[in-house]
């Protein structure tokens, strides 16, 4: 493999965050995506590619390196580019966790990446969009119970924000339920008093 750090356009000596500023860089400057309907895609997908390579064996080599670090949270297994995003979600830097998954090629898109794609909409307070995605982790890893556990969480919460009795106070919510109740009752009000709102409520 040639050398990461000249991949990354980085010295040895370079801080963790500089490595991941190039990294990002980099990512943005060859996404696939960029190159679409443009005769470069298939040689930007291969610069993608090797650039993920790159990161992933300098930050494996350091982590490797220093084992002193231990973070509370969702677990920090998977390649370099996805311990650093669980690191970002843990941390509640949910941009920069997403703009580090967007750097990942559709082709390298695993039952990972969904997850965490998922976590990262979860937080984010989108939760049929999450849903979405961890179903997908699911589906394409099913033994993985952090996936699962994860998937059941994101249902409770859908659950909870579209209306039933645990939505939240009657009083101040704006769910559905509350939305036709009054229209129904606006309407009973014009039909029986010919539009003299002020009297019947």
């Amino acid at each position: 493999m040639t050398n990461p750090y000249e991949v990354l356009g980085v010295g040895r000596n370079a801080t963790d965050e500089e490595i991941k500023n190039a990294y990002k860089n980099l990512a943005r400057k060859y996404h696939p995506d960029n190159y679409s309907d443009n005769p470069l895609s298939d040689l930007a997908e291969e610069k993608m590619k090797e650039i993920n390579e790159a990161y992933d064996a300098i930050m494996g080599q350091r982590r490797n390196a220093g084992q002193n670090s231990s973070n509370g949270g969702y677990s920090s297994g998977g390649s370099g580019v996805f311990a650093d995003v669980r690191n970002y979600i843990n941390q509640n830097r949910l941009e920069e966790a997403r703009e580090i998954l967007d750097g990942v090629p559709l082709a390298n898109r695993n039952a990972e990446w969904y997850f965490l794609n998922g976590m990262v909409l979860y937080r984010k307070g989108w939760y049929d969009d999450a849903f979405t995605s961890v179903s997908t982790a699911c589906r394409m890893d099913p033994n993985n119970l952090e996936y699962r556990n994860a998937l059941n969480r994101i249902n409770a919460s859908r659950q909870g924000a579209f209306g039933g009795y645990n939505a939240g106070s009657y009083g101040n919510d704006c769910s559905v339920c509350n939305v036709c109740q009054g229209l129904i009752c606006a309407d009973c009000c014009c039909e029986c008093m010919g539009g003299d709102l002020i009297r019947c409520c």
